[in-house]
């Protein structure tokens, strides 16, 4: 089992635009530092069903009232602005920026439990004798022991059969050479929405599930013990 680079083809280039652009770095830092409701918020306003700043505090009234805290009303309206500003960029580029974001807070929380030098992104798994899959993993892993692959997802519409199949099969080739990898799915959407799409696809067994309010446990604990089904 070995890691590669993805191809440097027109898709890669532009989304590596997007994922250079210092607002993904920025959200994926605050996220990383939020409670699962401000996670709920910069979830709601980046899928752009209103853009007053002030409806929006009025939903989420524990993150901006008098109950707040003074660092949490603040990181909260951290949050509200640069969500905000990812959801009037467009139906097109909001979507390439949300899923990057994910990416980006994903790798954030990994590299709190593992070296930040061993999370890649935009990663392949080459197998001996298995043919390469073009596609590439979102964020891995890659220790001299043992290897983690994500792919990220913005919502649980997004876990479809071929992303679980691409998983399934990568922990599988590892295994039959005897190689340790956790295979995971990271959806920033909540655990219900997730498992209620994965009841109308067929198991895979192989595949654990990271939903919006199990993501600290990915820097906290072994992957392992950070996932469920």
């Amino acid at each position: 089992m070995r890691f590669q680079d993805a191809a440097r083809d027109a898709r890669a280039v532009v989304y590596a635009g997007i994922q250079a652009d210092p607002v993904v770095a920025a959200i994926g830092g605050l996220l990383a530092e939020a409670s699962t409701a401000q996670r709920l918020l910069a979830r709601a306003v980046m899928n752009g069903t209103t853009s007053e700043a002030a409806d929006w505090r009025t939903m989420f009234p524990t993150l901006f009232g008098e109950a707040a805290d003074g660092d949490g009303r603040a990181r909260s309206e951290a949050i509200l602005r640069a969500s905000l500003d990812v959801a009037g960029r467009g139906e097109q580029a909001r979507s390439q920026y949300r899923g990057a974001i994910v990416e980006a807070l994903t790798a954030v929380l990994l590299g709190r439990r593992v070296p930040p030098a061993t999370v890649h992104r935009e990663r392949r798994i080459l197998f001996d004798g298995v043919r390469a899959e073009i596609h590439p993993y979102d964020v891995t892993v890659e220790l001299p022991d043992r290897a983690e692959a994500y792919d990220c997802k913005w919502g649980a519409r997004g876990i479809n059969d071929e992303v679980l199949l691409q998983l399934e099969s990568a922990n599988g080739n590892a295994q039959a050479e005897e190689r340790r990898l956790l295979a995971a799915l990271v959806v920033f959407d909540a655990r219900r929405s997730c498992r209620v799409r994965l009841a109308r696809l067929r198991p895979f067994p192989g595949v654990r599930l990271v939903g919006l309010e199990s993501l600290d446990a990915l820097g906290r604990a072994k992957a392992a013990a950070a996932v469920t089904t």
